[in-house]
């Protein structure tokens, strides 16, 4: 395989010579090309995020495999779902290689442990109607590889997120969701753009699927569940939107919905609220 995210990035040979905003404006300038490789992969995203959708509808789960910072944007992504669209923490996964712990204290071997990717898939019962996404930018990480392989045997729907074509990963999933962001500013430190990039497709992903669901009305998050202050005054803002209706009425709505966007919404449409 071609391992782009190894190479060395000519533009930053110079690099510690060069005064701070000198060396941001080129950071910058590597930054602005990533929504275009990403822009490349949309069709193969798009068939991850129906696949996880129309699984979902079934009762299956969406579920990320990473390791590094691949894993921590996997997890970063699957516990903004049940805020932001109102689906359960079982719903949209996210796993690293190493554990929970490996989120704050890098654990690098843990990468290399096929028979731990394997176990995570086997611990978490993983059937057809399942979706796992595994994330990997240099597409050969054997956590990741050995949990898609596992997961695909069992009948799920697979697909790879990489930064380099052809790879291990991405020839052991369904689909190759590869977005290719070249060279980092550091060689080999794939947290710069390749991160940038496995973040923008992972927010498409869930985005599109529950959108396909019908968590997402009118881009409102007519599903959140209010549970502080803050998405207490969204919430009422959505149900006024959304049911076009004025401040109070929207507010008794949710309280008789124990701050529930989409219940608010439905008692309104039902004329009960």
């Amino acid at each position: 395989m071609t391992n782009i995210t190894e190479q060395r990035n000519d533009r930053f040979g110079d690099m510690d010579a060069l005064s701070t905003e000198e060396l941001m404006y080129r950071i910058n300038d590597e930054d602005a090309k990533v929504a275009a490789a990403v822009r490349q992969v949309i069709p193969q995203a798009a068939a991850a995020a129906e696949h996880a959708a129309a699984g979902i509808a079934k009762g299956g789960r969406l579920i990320y495999v990473g390791a590094g910072t691949s894993g921590r944007l996997g997890v970063l992504d699957a516990s903004e779902c049940p805020p932001t669209f109102g689906v359960s923490c079982e719903t949209v996964q996210g796993h690293i290689a190493g554990g929970y712990d490996a989120l704050i204290h890098a654990a690098e071997g843990a990468e290399d442990d096929a028979d731990a990717g394997a176990e995570l898939i086997d611990s978490l019962d993983v059937n057809a109607d399942d979706t796992v996404i595994g994330i990997s930018a240099s597409g050969g990480a054997r956590y990741v590889i050995a949990a898609v392989k596992r997961a695909r045997e069992k009948g799920a729907y697979t697909a790879a997120i990489t930064s380099n074509p052809n790879t291990p990963l991405g020839r052991a999933a369904e689909t190759e969701i590869a977005a290719i962001t070249g060279a980092e500013a550091v060689a080999g430190s794939t947290r710069m753009k390749c991160g940038t990039a496995q973040k923008m497709v992972l927010n498409m992903i869930s985005t599109s699927a529950m959108a396909r669901l019908g968590r997402i009305r009118g881009g409102l998050m007519t599903d959140m569940v209010a549970t502080n202050e803050k998405l207490r005054e969204r919430a009422v803002g959505i149900v006024m939107r959304a049911a076009s209706i004025d401040t109070e009425r929207a507010k008794r709505a949710l309280e008789l919905a124990s701050m529930d966007t989409g219940a608010a919404i439905r008692l309104i449409e039902r004329s009960e609220a």
